[in-house]
């Protein structure tokens, strides 16, 4: 049975763009409001945009030194600010200096990071916590109130699949009423690189079935990759998944092909708003 929560009024906003330096509506967004924000201003609301990685930003690159989205780990978090570090590593301390410290009382309460992508997911929420009903709160009001109208939700929170965002630094709570609700999301499951040779060459495509059908179910049998000599790769698994993320251009770095999710329901808390 859905309970209710009682959180304290979210007072300050941050909205992030250039997180990653080739990915231009965020920048192109956060630069038309670092120059004028009256159409993020709200009365009672403190809401900051913030250009993540302006060197990236400027060399118009995914990053510097290594990914930025990837670097608020606590081993970076607490590294010597002196020493020889990556530049998004220095970068992601000074985010945390400024938004956080994670996890303290006077980090911000949310902070928006906005992204692009390559392949074709269209616009998507990402959940980093089934159990935070703020957030969930929050993708259900986006989702119904101000989105286009398709719209996923993308859930991370597998313990072996889930890395230390940007957005990680906020702490999420909210300041108003909403009653309990439910919210569709799709559940990072596995992550799957593309077929390789001996040599660790990526030796197949994703199959023509399969390219640009990012939320669609993924059936066992069903062609997932094309061999380069012609042959069919089947996905093997036992039941229904849905793939997204399907041949993004940044992630052959990372050897993913794509993500494998399974589609599922959580039910989110009603939230009341306690003056702070």
């Amino acid at each position: 049975m859905n309970g209710v929560a009682s959180l304290s009024a979210a007072h300050r906003v941050a909205v992030f763009g250039g997180t990653h330096g080739n990915e231009l509506s965020g920048i192109a967004l956060v630069g038309l409001w670092l120059r004028d924000g009256a159409e993020i201003r709200r009365r009672g609301l403190e809401v900051r945009p913030f250009m993540a990685n302006p060197r990236a930003v400027q060399e118009r690159a995914r990053y510097i030194d290594t990914d930025l989205n990837r670097a608020f780990t606590p081993e970076n978090l607490s590294s010597f600010q002196g020493e020889d570090l990556p530049y998004e590593v220095k970068r992601a301390q000074e985010i945390n200096q400024i938004f956080g410290p994670m996890g303290s009382p006077d980090a911000y309460d949310v902070i928006f990071d906005l992204h692009n992508t390559t392949s074709n997911m269209g616009c998507t929420l990402i959940l980093e916590s089934s159990n935070d009903h703020f957030n969930l709160q929050m993708v259900h009001y986006i989702k119904h109130a101000v989105a286009p109208v398709t719209c996923s939700v993308l859930l991370n929170d597998h313990p072996r699949l889930h890395y230390s965002t940007t957005r990680s630094v906020a702490k999420h709570p909210i300041g108003v009423e909403f009653l309990p609700c439910t919210v569709e999301v799709y559940r990072v499951v596995e992550r799957v690189d593309y077929p390789r040779d001996s040599n660790g060459n990526i030796s197949a495509m994703v199959h023509p079935d399969l390219q640009d059908c990012d939320w669609e179910p993924l059936n066992p049998g069903d062609p997932m990759f094309q061999m380069f000599d012609g042959r069919t790769v089947q996905y093997k698994g036992d039941c229904t998944v849905y793939p997204t993320f399907i041949n993004e251009a940044a992630y052959y770095e990372k050897q993913q092909a794509f993500v494998m999710t399974k589609k599922e329901t959580l039910n989110a808390n009603g939230i009341k708003v306690t003056k702070s």
